[in-house]
């Protein structure tokens, strides 16, 4: 065992000659803010990028499969945008749900808008593909506004993540 401690000793001696306490911390920090960004990663933004037909005002839209909530088009919003003055919860479930379109099947992000009080406008209920609560992101009955500043619903998006496979 006196050999690997003579070894580790050398190299570590070696390092501590080479290297200061500044760029010693300069790494660190320079590694946690990029560990930081990581979470980040998964939660690609989707582009929308699916053929449209139909009303996003009403709650037949392809895009509401697995919806339930009031739809952000008829609160100020858009099918993938929030209204103005609220903020879209980074928390989500997900659906498939398919296009009449293209008749594919696409990934559906349904995010929460968060941070005004409920905006009481096309209430839509369609829970195709809906799962109990211990599985809570496939469930839609969840507060999903937790990640949010305000924890106050105001309406649901429905965002094309992509194609499903």
């Amino acid at each position: 065992m006196n050999w690997l401690d003579q070894w580790t000793e050398r190299r570590l001696r070696g390092i501590a000659q080479r290297s200061s306490r500044r760029s010693f911390l300069g790494r660190l920090g320079g590694l946690l803010a990029g560990a930081a960004t990581l979470p980040l990663l998964p939660v690609a933004r989707g582009a929308d990028k699916a053929p449209e037909s139909g009303d996003p005002t009403s709650c037949d839209y392809w895009r509401y499969c697995a919806t339930d909530g009031f739809l952000c088009a008829c609160c100020g919003g858009s099918a993938s945008s929030c209204p103005p003055g609220t903020e879209m919860s980074p928390i989500t479930w997900i659906g498939t749900c398919t296009n009449p379109v293209d008749n594919a099947a696409y990934v559906i992000s349904y995010n929460d808008c968060c941070g005004k009080s409920a905006c009481g406008n096309c209430s839509c209920t369609r829970n195709e593909g809906d799962r109990p609560i211990y599985q809570p992101q496939l469930n839609n009955e969840y507060n999903w506004c937790l990640g949010t500043e305000h924890q106050t619903y105001n309406c649901s998006v429905a965002r094309v993540i992509g194609k499903a496979d």
